[in-house]
């Protein structure tokens, strides 16, 4: 899922190194249950950009860092952290200052050891004399934790900035996970398995030919409800030579992803989610477009059938029953991420407004929660959450410029992770939306969540 930092971060620099965990309960040798579960142990673990990503070098590293939290019963251990960085042993490269290690990120098993792996886009790396060739690594997951790593080759033609933007899933539904990568202007699908040594399955490239395709984000999820994975590609489009904002879905096929419809927009496409808001067995994709109409923002939801997408509402300040009104630059959609935060069935989806101005306070932000249901999204069934939940009212804390909603206490209700300027925070889910009861708060954070 493609995203952009918040423009003011905290300088709250923190050293940490890679502390390799010890845990009791064993892996089995098959796929994880999660793919965001390091250790094997059971328990979702949650992966984002370190604070500044160590361009200084004052922590330890340089050009970019990740820090993981890892999970236990009842949600996140914060007392249990690690940092991976190329300067980590093991870890493929060397840290240089104009690096982005960790500015795009995904998991998955990919080599199907019971445990996951993180995969950690580098887009700005330099290869040998090559600027901004950028490089994907593969970061281990074993029973002490993240371990190690390998780097994916790119594909002969892939252009720069290779690891821009990242997505896992089964797209072929071989039971293998798969990887896509964005490299230039195109996305190059990478098959499993995958292995330690650098093999991977077959590698084909995902593009418009001759058409004027230009790749910027994915996101991955299943739409058509035929148990694949499906993908859709973020980007623009040269038609009449003049670019156009646009998202292409692939459908998920046994010969890996096979072109399918594509979604007109008038602004650029930040970033996507998918989830079943309705609950018809059929994924809904919900595009952020935070630039849409002078920066107001809006998000598209193009809603999922058994032959794709088909079909679209659209939400922004002014719907009915959501909070706030549209203002030029608060950049409603700016991150989007969905899951089932009260345990109804009906997937949620949260949305960011990061750059919305509260009571005269610049960029103090906030997230709007949609519930599903039976008809879909709706702004009678929004929620606000403000950044107060987690301090003082405050300017330029950018709350809502990162998502994730993801079930990590296990207690089948999903939790929003929050990423802000100063303090990012954990609220639970529960029945009646995100909770502060349990709020926790997220170490060293300075980036975007993974995937």
């Amino acid at each position: 899922m493609h995203r952009r930092t918040a423009a003011a971060l905290a300088a709250v620099l923190l050293a940490g190194g890679l502390a390799p965990l010890t845990l009791s309960a064993p892996a089995s040798a098959a796929v994880a249950k999660h793919y965001d579960d390091f250790n094997g142990d059971g328990y979702r673990d949650l992966a984002y950009g370190h604070y500044y990503q160590g361009i200084s070098g004052d922590d330890g590293w340089d050009g970019g860092a990740v820090n993981i939290v890892y999970g236990k019963a009842g949600g996140l251990d914060t007392s249990r952290t690690q940092v991976v960085h190329q300067d980590s042993p093991g870890i493929p490269g060397t840290g240089e200052e104009d690096d982005a290690f960790g500015d795009s990120m995904t998991s998955a098993d990919l080599n199907k050891d019971g445990y996951a792996d993180l995969i950690v886009g580098n887009p700005m790396e330099k290869v040998g004399s090559t600027q901004n060739r950028g490089t994907v690594t593969i970061v281990w997951g074993s029973r002490s934790g993240l371990s190690g790593g390998t780097n994916v080759t790119p594909k002969s033609g892939a252009g720069s900035y290779f690891g821009r933007d990242l997505a896992t899933g089964d797209f072929n539904g071989d039971g293998s996970p798969d990887l896509a990568v964005i490299g230039g202007s195109e996305t190059w699908l990478y098959r499993g398995g995958f292995s330690k040594s650098g093999t991977t399955g077959s590698v084909s490239k995902i593009d418009k030919e001759g058409q004027g395709w230009y790749s910027s984000g994915l996101a991955a999820g299943k739409v058509d409800g035929d148990g694949r994975t499906d993908l859709v590609v973020l980007g623009e489009q040269f038609i009449d030579n003049k670019p156009v904002p646009r998202i292409w879905f692939l459908k998920g096929a046994t010969g890996g992803l096979t072109s399918g419809a594509s979604k007109t927009y008038s602004s650029a496409p930040w970033t996507a989610a998918i989830g079943d808001f309705d609950k018809n067995g059929y994924g809904d994709i919900a595009v952020g477009l935070p630039d849409n109409n002078g920066g107001k923002g809006i998000v598209s939801v193009w809603r999922g059938t058994s032959s794709g997408p088909s079909g679209s509402m659209t939400y922004n300040q002014a719907s009915s029953g959501v909070s706030g009104s549209p203002e030029a630059d608060d950049n409603f959609g700016y991150a989007v991420s969905a899951g089932d935060i009260n345990g109804d069935g009906y997937a949620d989806l949260a949305v960011g407004v990061p750059h919305e101005d509260v009571n005269g306070l610049a960029d103090q932000g906030g997230v709007h929660v949609f519930r599903g249901g039976s008809d879909g999204l709706t702004g009678t069934r929004s929620s606000w959450v403000p950044q107060t939940v987690q301090g003082p009212a405050d300017s330029h804390e950018s709350f809502g410029y990162a998502l994730r909603v993801r079930d990590v206490t296990g207690d089948g209700k999903a939790d929003l992770a929050i990423g802000a300027a100063d303090l990012s925070v954990l609220l639970r889910g529960s029945s009646s939306g995100p909770t502060t009861t349990g709020l926790t708060e997220l170490p060293e954070m300075g980036g975007a969540f993974s995937d």
